[in-house]
């Protein structure tokens, strides 16, 4: 039947579509609006956060002077801290690589002439040393540099402020193996009156930094955050540049995303806290505050939060701050994917080999889509066996439509056959399919996974195109076997270029997906021999016309 060969080339092209317009998100610049200076606050009350940027102009004053950078190193982590308001202004990611094989750590974070991307944080309200009535606070330091020490777990960086009756302690408390910080403040008034001051951390980026495709730095940038009542919400450099984010909520957090990685702030989880964003000088800013607290003469307060950066995982981000872990964004799928993920990963387990992983995952899905696949085919085997039957009805009523599709539908009544039996199979495996692609693309697992032979990154492209052009061979055989409906010349030829078609694109394509597509093929290719012989046996007509 002509429909149902259209249908299933249409359903293979909206899948082949939407995964090449996905891999263009990832591999071409992302176009950003001309950024204008918003001087507006976020809901009326930003104008107290202060942005502390690479080019800004500071006081020329003793204590700007006096500002100085702080090296941290630990097993996953090292980065800078500015003293002046103890900001995190460089990170990399020593167990991640730029360059696969070049040793470079991925650099996450970085202030750079021309761009920035930092997270900040500190205290604001009437006696807080970050509002902007004051200059940032210059912290002082007892070491220039920390260095987490062999066999240790912990490692604690200790910034000591005094400003106005306030002894200020901003602690960093690193763990080894963890790519979350916790962030504290330790605050005693020393004066005589009631200090008032309010918690904020943000991360700011500059929106436009004039990067080009050349894939040395990470080209998708954006914001996300997260509520009680909306888990997971993006909001790009776009979003913000339209309208500034005024969101009150119990926990949340706030997060700056790229392709594998994610930086991320979570303020005190059981507090009710403001998130917020603007755009000020060409930078988006994405963050949260706290609720302002009182603190009586004489007494003590502590003030927490976390920070995170480093690779989108899962378990990790799942644990620190509810709806983190969607940052790993598998679309309106993820219900299928996270279960998908969840396998993936136990296999891998076993065979220590993210392309084994991916083959046996693959096994696995197209083992239990059998039973569908099998109705599929053997629906379009009695569609053929039809043939003469349609041929005859169309040549009948070729000058009446309207007694064709009554006599068409009697036919199927009569010959129990479904003209839908061949589609509807498929487009209930279609989302398991797709969600299974979006595992591939956004696990950070794969990145720089080696299969074998030549295959040493699952996350790039076939250096020498071998996968794509198997593929390409797979198909070509799976429309050899599968019964074709189409009569049309011109739609013939269509369907003969196809699998050189969808070759070309797979080459851009990440060598791990396509091997799960040339992998699915072969499966696809077993399950229909051992069907049509099947069919056969019974007495259906599984050859081409």
């Amino acid at each position: 039947m002509e429909s149902q060969r259209s249908l299933l080339v249409i359903g293979l092209a909206l899948v082949s579509f939407l995964l090449w317009q996905q891999w263009n998100i990832y591999t071409a610049p992302k176009p950003v609006a001309p950024v204008t200076q918003q001087s507006q606050s976020a809901g009326g009350s930003s104008a107290d956060l202060q942005l502390t940027t690479a080019d800004a102009e500071q006081p020329a004053t003793a204590v700007a002077a006096a500002a100085r950078t702080i090296r941290i190193s630990t097993d996953v982590l090292q980065l800078s801290i500015d003293s002046r308001g103890g900001d995190i202004v460089d990170l990399q990611l020593p167990e991640f690589e730029l360059n696969k094989g070049a040793g470079d750590a991925y650099p996450l974070m970085r202030r750079l002439p021309g761009f920035e991307y930092v997270a900040q944080s500190g205290l604001i309200g009437r006696d807080g040393p970050d509002d902007s009535r004051n200059p940032r606070p210059v912290y002082s330091s007892a070491q220039n540099s920390y260095t987490l020490a062999e066999g240790a777990t912990e490692l604690v960086v200790p910034l000591l402020f005094n400003h106005n009756g306030l002894q200020i302690e901003k602690r960093f408390t690193f763990t080894a193996g963890q790519y979350d910080v916790r962030v504290e403040y330790f605050i005693q008034n020393q004066s005589g009156e009631v200090k008032t001051v309010q918690p904020y951390q943000h991360l700011v980026q500059t929106i436009d930094n004039g990067e080009s495709s050349s894939m040395m730095m990470p080209i998708y940038r954006g914001a996300a955050f997260g509520t009680t009542s909306e888990r997971y919400n993006k909001y790009d450099f776009d979003d913000m540049q339209k309208k500034n984010l005024l969101e009150a909520t119990n926990g949340g957090w706030v997060a700056m995303l790229e392709h594998y990685f994610v930086s991320a702030w979570v303020p005190d989880q059981q507090a009710d806290n403001q998130l917020y964003s603007m755009v000020r000088s060409g930078q988006g800013v994405i963050g949260s505050k706290g609720p302002t607290v009182n603190i009586e003469p004489g007494a003590e307060t502590t003030l927490s939060s976390t920070f995170y950066a480093g690779p989108k995982n899962q378990d990790n981000l799942a644990k620190l701050a509810n709806g983190l872990d969607l940052t790993v964004d598998y679309g309106f799928l993820w219900f299928i994917s996270q279960p998908l993920f969840w396998l993936l990963t136990t296999i891998q387990g076993f065979v220590v080999n993210w392309g084994l992983a991916i083959i046996c995952i693959t096994l696995i899905v197209k083992g239990a889509m059998y039973p569908l696949t099998k109705v599929q085919y053997e629906s379009m085997a009695k569609m053929r066996n039809l043939k003469p039957k349609i041929e005859e009805l169309q040549a009948r009523y070729k000058d009446d439509r309207q007694k064709m599709g009554p006599a068409m539908m009697e036919l199927y009544r009569k010959e129990k056959v479904n003209p839908m039996g061949g589609c509807l199979p498929m487009i209930i495996q279609m989302p398991i399919f797709l969600a299974l692609y979006w595992v591939f693309v956004e696990s950070v697992e794969l990145r720089h996974a080696p299969f074998m032979l030549w295959i040493d990154d699952l996350s790039a492209l076939d250096p020498y195109y071998v996968l794509p052009v198997l593929f390409g061979a797979s198909m070509f055989l799976m429309q050899k076997l599968t019964p074709m409906q189409v009569t049309d010349p011109m739609q013939q030829k269509i369907m003969m270029w196809m699998p050189v078609a969808f070759s070309v694109f797979f080459l851009w394509f990440p060598s791990g997906l396509v091997l799960y597509w040339f992998v699915s093929n072969l499966i696809s290719l077993a399950q229909m021999l051992y069907i049509y012989r099947g069919m056969e046996k019974k007495g259906l007509h599984t050859k081409k016309a």
